[in-house]
Order: C-alpha cells, then structure tokens, then sequence
C-alpha cells in the first residue's frame, strides 16, 4: 500500500516562491522616515504577501531582485551605439532577452570583478587594460575596480571590437539583495515591512547610486509590484522563552529587525523586559519610528529606550557611549540572564559595541579583560550574544 500525502493549497504555495521563483509584492506603502534638513534618506516599504505562501520570524530577511537605473542603462547603450532592442543570450541555457532588457533587469553592472577585467581585456586593443589584467597586477586591478562599474570601464580603455553579445557574455547575473525584514507576521498578517537607507555618493567623477536602495527610494510606489522572497536568519532569533529579557543595539537602518521583534513582543501573552539603544545624526530628523517607540514605551511592550545623536553636541555621542552610561544596569541584565543583540555597521559600530560590552563586563564584574572576554564568548555560545552585521 502507498500512501499519498496531499499538500495543501497554502504549503504548495509556500513551496513555490523562492529565491529562484519570487513572489511579485504590491508595494502598500512607501515613505521618507527622515525629517526635513536631514542629509539621509531612509524608507519605510510595507509590501503586500496575499496569496502568496509566504511567512518569517523575527530576525529573518527578505530577498529583493532589483533592477538597475534605467539611466545608467541608457547611458551604456548610447556609449557603444547597441541597438537596445537586439536580442542577446542571458544564460547557459540559450535564453535571450532584448539588450535594453537584459541590461535592466538581468544582468549586474554596477560592480566589477577580476574575471569581468580580465575577460575584457581580450576585447580591445588599449595596452593599459592589458597591463592592468596581468596576474602581477593584481593590486593596481583591485584598486582601479574599487568603487568603478561597466561603463567606467568601456569609457576607460576603448576602442572595443566587441559586440553587446560579447560584453554580456562577461557579466554576472543581478543578484538578489537581502535587507532585514522591519515587521512581526504575527502583528501584521499578509505583511512585511523594510527598512531601507539610499545609499547614493560620489566616485571618480560620477554620482553612484545604489543599484536596490535608489530603486526602493525613486522608482516604487504604492501599487507597483517587486519581486522578493523570504530568506531564513538561523543566527538571529528573539529567546524561545518569550519572558526573556532582551537588549538591542540598532543604529540607523539597524533598527529593522527591532522593529520587527518589538513588534513580536507586543502580541506575546508573556514577556520579559526590552531594551533598545538606537542612534543616529540628529534628534529632529533622524530619529527613526520615534512615535511608534514612545507609544511602545506607553503601553510597556518596550522597557527602557536610550537614544545617541551624534551631530547634535559638539562632542559626537554614539550607542556605545550611553551603554557605557548605563554599565551597572547593562551588566546587571546579562547577569539575569538577558540576550544582547546587535545589528548594523561591521567596519565600525558593531566593533565599537563588542568592545563597550567588554569593558563593561569588566568594569562591572570585577573582573580582567580575559575573563570579560571569555564571559562574552560564553554567551555567543548560548546564543545570548548575537549579531546581524554587514
């Protein structure tokens, strides 16, 4: 006897949408979080999942396939006269798209690697792009590629006997990018909300745009659907016992995935105490979802919430510095049994906060920089000590 289990509509769906299948989100809501005079410029995204499947938990990611600015693409066409309208193969596979299209939304084009140069090189006669190629090379080549894209590099070392086969041939398909999903499910059902902050700066001449971020900020709106899928965080979880007590360290965009657990636990029936550290530039135009968190504090979902804005004094104040204010208290949660996290700047933040937690175990501890720094291992361990940084 076999025996057959059916699936139902639901699990089919969820089994369908994936990275490789995404779901197309209508876009509920999208808004400027920062204030007037702010010099950034962070989103609130609230996407639509109806019908799709799809659900998360706190800590998870959603995947977004972008596309690349239609200028840039523009721009790319016109500098090697392609007609965008010319079919061009994508893939192994044989698939074609029109170039235009297949610049758009197929392939990436604002970053370079060693293999696309590389390759390239074998595409014109310019002896400076064949010297930088070479093995010997490699430190002029990483430092040439940093912060250039591709039509940095066809403007730089033309004159190219190539056609737009051939240079598409040379690039890598767009890759999804995975933000930090800024909502609970279970506060908001058939929902999921981003935090998301445009990256745009200046490079060698030109005004760079993030290829994700500056879609999200000038080219959504509500109604306009995307493409998106749910990634699992394994290493970023709210405590399974919901009376846990939890401290978070979120400045800037960092602050999504504690939107999204604050969120959680105001719909628990139990729960422990909550403590958020955010920071940012200034009070007045950067302080991210501040009536949502006050109104937090009201109803008590949210415990203690210690805020740092480092423009505002003439001496710079950061989230680790009003840990350092708040030391004996920190310390005496960890010592209750508290889960810390942290999510936001790699390069910067998140070493500065590792290394406020140690000299706060220290100080309040009694105890050596060994022992602290063996306390702190301890709790990564336990899984009490976790961090989403990029």
């Amino acid at each position: 006897m076999v025996l057959t289990v059916e699936r139902s509509p639901e699990q089919t769906k969820k089994a369908t949408y994936s990275r490789t299948n995404p779901f197309r989100a209508e876009v509920l809501k999208n808004i400027n979080l920062n204030g007037p005079g702010s010099s950034k410029e962070t989103r609130h995204i609230e996407l639509s999942l109806k019908d799709s499947g799809l659900s998360y938990v706190p800590g998870d990611c959603l995947g977004i396939i972008p596309e690349n600015d239609p200028e840039l693409v523009a721009t790319l066409v016109k500098e090697m006269e392609w007609d965008g309208e010319e079919l061009v193969t994508i893939n192994k596979q044989g698939d074609a798209l029109p170039l235009k299209e297949a610049l758009s939304s197929h392939f990436e084009i604002t970053l370079l690697t060693k293999k696309i140069v590389q390759q390239a090189a074998a595409l014109t006669d310019n002896e400076e792009l064949k010297k930088l190629a070479e093995p010997e090379n490699v430190n002029e080549l990483k430092e040439y590629m940093d912060g250039r894209d591709l039509l940095d590099l066809l403007r730089d070392f033309g004159p190219w006997h190539a056609t737009a086969q051939e240079v598409v041939s040379l690039l890598r398909k767009m890759p999804p990018r995975l933000y930090s999903i800024a909502s609970s499910f279970r506060a908001n059902p058939d929902e999921v909300h981003l935090t998301i902050g445009a990256v745009r700066y200046n490079a060698n001449g030109r005004e760079r745009k993030g290829v994700c971020s500056v879609q999200c900020a000038e080219r959504l709106e509500a109604g306009d659907t995307i493409p998106v899928f749910i990634q699992q965080n394994k290493h970023f979880n709210l405590p399974e016992a919901p009376e846990t007590d939890i401290i978070m360290v979120g400045p800037g965009t960092g602050i999504a995935p504690f939107r999204s657990f604050i969120q959680e636990v105001s719909v628990n029936e139990t729960r422990g105490k909550t403590w958020l550290f955010f920071g940012d530039q200034h009070s007045a135009s950067d302080f991210l979802y501040q009536e949502e968190l006050e109104k937090y504090m009201e109803d008590g979902v949210l415990t203690k919430l210690d805020a740092a804005f480092s423009r505002d004094t003439d001496q710079k104040v950061y989230v680790q510095h009003k840990m350092l204010e708040n030391s004996q208290e920190l310390y005496q949660w960890l010592e209750g049994g508290a889960y810390f996290y942290v999510c936001g700047d790699k390069q910067y933040m998140a070493k500065d906060v590792h290394e406020t937690l140690i000299t706060i175990i220290e100080k309040e501890g009694g105890v050596s920089r060994d022992e602290a720094e063996a306390y702190l291992n301890d709790l990564q361990k336990q899984k009490r000590y976790q961090r989403d940084v990029y």
